[in-house]
C-alpha cells in the first residue's frame, strides 16, 4: 500500500509579463491635425490610414505620386485630406499631434525627426526606423474593433502572415456586434451590478458574437440577467495532454472568461498563459504516489468560490470525463445548487495513437479499443481488472497511470495466453518537448518503464495495431522530430 503526504490548494503567482519590444498604444486622432511630408505611394497610404483615424491630414508634396493625388481627389472615409504643393518646414509641425516623413536621404530623414521631437510630437520615418519614436503595424479593421501587430519593424511580411491569419478568426459582423455594444453599454451599467452579473452578460453577447449577425436589439440578453443571483458557476476543462496547441477553442473561452482556475500538476505553463492575466490560479495538485490535495477539499474549495460568485474552472489534464474523477465533482457541485458545464479535452490515449500515427481501431487489428486505470486506491492494479477482456485478439488496451503497476499488467495479460511477443508501446510526457516512445514485445515493456523511472507522466498500450509503430514517427502536436527521445527493441 503507498501512503502520501496531504497537500493543501495552494494559490500560484501568475507568470510576469514578459519584456515588450513596444508598447501597442491606440492613438485618438479624431479632428486632430496630421502632418505628413512627402508624396510617394507609401505616403499615400499613411495619409490614409490617419484620416480614416479621424485626423485633418496636411500633405507637403512638391512632386506627389499619382497615388497620393488620387486619394486626395477620392477624399478620406473620416477625417479630411489637403495637398501642399511645397516642402514641409519646422513650423508645419506646431500643435501637430502626429508626424509622418518620408524622406529621401538619411539628412532628410534626420531633420525631420529632430523637429517632430522640438515639437513635442510623435514620429515616424518610412523605412528608416532609427529615426522613429512608433511604428506603424498590420491592422485588423472591424472598427470600432481594431487590432494591430507589430514585429517592432523587424518582419513585416510576418506581421502580415499573422494579420492573415487573425482576420479568419474575426468575422465581419464584429464591427456591427462592437457599435451595438457601444449603444447598450449604459443600458447593461444601469440594469447589472458590477461583478459577475454584468459579466455574465458580456460573455453571452460576446458568445453571440462570433456565431451569428448582429441583430438590431439585445433585449432577450438584457432581459435574461434581471434575476439577482450572484452565484458564480464552474466549468470542467480539459486541458490535454500537455501542449497548448491541442486545446479546443471552447476550451480556450473558458480560460480567459475565469475568475479562479484550480488546476492539476500536471497542467503546462503554457496551456495556463493562455487564461485570463486576472484569474487567481490555485494549484490542486493530484498526482499518484505523491503528495496531493484530498479530493473532498477541492471539491469544497471549488464550490466556496462559485458561491462567492466566481466563475471558477476546474482545469483537468487531458479529458475531465476519462479517469478525471470528473463525476464527483460534477455531482457535488449540482447538489450545492450550482451551475456546472464540461469541456471536454483531447485524452492521452488519442495523443499517444496520433504520436506514434497509429489507428487504435484499425480494421484489420481491432474492433474494439479499452482505456484502463493502472492502479487502485491503494496504488496496486485493481484486483478485479479483467485484462483479458482488455488485450488480446482484435482488442487494444490502453493503460493509464500504468508505470508502478508495469510487472502486474505485461504478467497478468501473458499468465492469461497473451503472446509475449505481442506489440506494445510506451510513452512518457506526450506531445511534451521532453517526450519519450518506445515500441517492441509486450514482454519487454516492463523494463522500458523501470529504466526510464516514473517521475513523468507514463501511458502504456498492448494490440497488433502497433506492430508497424514508429518511434520516430512525427506527432500532430509538435512535428519536430528532433525534440524527441525515442527507442526502438
Amino acid at each position: 500500500m503507498i501512503t502520501t503526504n496531504v497537500r493543501t490548494p495552494s494559490e500560484v503567482a501568475p507568470t510576469r509579463l514578459s519584456a515588450l519590444a513596444t508598447l501597442p498604444v491606440f492613438m485618438i486622432l479624431t479632428g486632430k491635425r496630421a502632418v505628413i511630408a512627402g508624396g510617394t505611394a507609401a505616403a499615400a497610404w499613411k495619409a490614409e490610414l490617419l484620416a480614416a483615424a479621424g485626423a485633418d491630414v496636411a500633405i507637403h508634396a512638391t512632386d506627389p505620386s499619382e497615388d497620393m493625388v488620387l486619394l486626395v481627389a477620392r477624399g478620406a472615409a473620416a477625417g479630411s485630406l489637403s495637398l501642399h504643393a511645397a516642402p514641409w518646414c519646422a513650423a508645419d509641425l506646431d500643435g501637430a499631434a502626429i508626424a509622418i516623413c518620408d524622406a529621401e536621404s538619411d539628412e532628410e530623414a534626420a531633420a525631420f525627426a529632430a523637429a517632430a521631437r522640438a515639437a513635442g510630437i510623435p514620429v515616424n520615418v518610412i523605412d528608416k526606423p532609427a529615426f522613429c519614436t512608433f511604428q506603424f503595424g498590420s491592422i485588423i479593421n472591424r472598427s470600432p474593433v481594431v487590432v494591430g501587430v507589430s514585429t517592432d519593424g523587424a518582419a513585416p511580411i510576418l506581421g502580415q502572415a499573422i494579420r492573415r491569419r487573425i482576420e479568419t478568426l474575426l468575422p465581419a459582423a464584429l464591427a456591427d456586434w462592437a457599435r451595438l455594444a457601444a449603444g447598450v453599454r449604459s443600458r447593461v451599467m444601469d440594469r447589472f451590478a458590477p461583478g459577475r452579473p454584468r459579466r455574465a452578460f458580456w460573455e453571452a453577447f460576446a458568445e453571440r458574437a462570433f456565431r451569428e449577425a448582429a441583430p438590431e436589439t439585445v433585449d432577450d440578453l438584457l432581459g435574461a440577467g434581471a434575476s439577482d443571483d450572484t452565484r458564480g458557476k464552474v466549468t470542467l476543462v480539459g486541458a490535454g495532454p500537455g501542449d497548448s496547441g491541442l486545446l479546443t477553442l471552447n476550451a480556450v473561452r473558458a480560460l480567459q472568461a475565469s475568475d479562479v482556475i484550480l488546476f492539476d500538476d500536471l497542467v503546462s505553463d503554457d496551456v495556463l498563459e493562455l487564461a485570463r492575466r486576472e484569474a487567481k490560479r490555485i494549484c490542486v495538485g493530484k498526482r499518484g504516489a505523491r503528495a496531493s490535495c484530498k479530493q473532498e477539499d477541492i471539491t469544497a474549495l471549488m464550490i466556496s468560490l462559485a458561491r462567492s460568485g466566481r466563475n471558477v474552472v476546474r482545469l483537468k489534464c487531458g479529458d475531465p470525463m476519462v479517469f478525471g474523477r470528473a463525476g464527483e465533482e460534477i455531482d457535488a457541485v449540482r447538489a450545492a445548487g450550482l451551475e456546472v458545464s464540461v469541456v471536454p479535452g483531447i485524452t492521452t490515449a488519442s495523443a499517444m495513437a496520433s504520436a506514434f500515427q497509429t489507428s487504435l481501431t484499425h480494421r484489420d487489428h481491432a474492433q474494439v479499443v479499452s482505456f484502463a486505470t493502472g492502479h487502485s486506491r491503494d496504488g496496486v492494479l485493481p484486483p478485479g481488472l479483467d485484462i483479458q477482456a482488455i488485450v488480446g485478439e482484435g482488442r487494444t488496451g490502453v493503460f493509464y497511470m500504468g508505470a508502478r503497476t508495469a510487472d502486474a499488467i505485461v504478467a497478468r495479460a501473458i499468465a492469461g495466453g497473451l503472446d509475449p511477443t505481442t506489440p506494445a508501446v510506451v510513452i512518457a510526457s506526450v506531445s511534451r518537448p521532453e517526450e519519450r516512445r518506445w515500441a517492441g514485445p509486450v514482454a519487454a515493456l516492463p523494463a522500458t518503464i523501470a529504466a526510464w523511472g516514473t517521475d513523468a507522466p507514463i501511458a502504456l498500450a498492448i494490440g497488433t495495431v502497433f506492430a508497424n509503430a514508429e518511434t520516430g514517427a512525427l506527432t500532430l502536436a509538435d512535428p519536430a522530430p528532433a525534440r524527441r527521445a525515442a527507442v526502438r527493441a
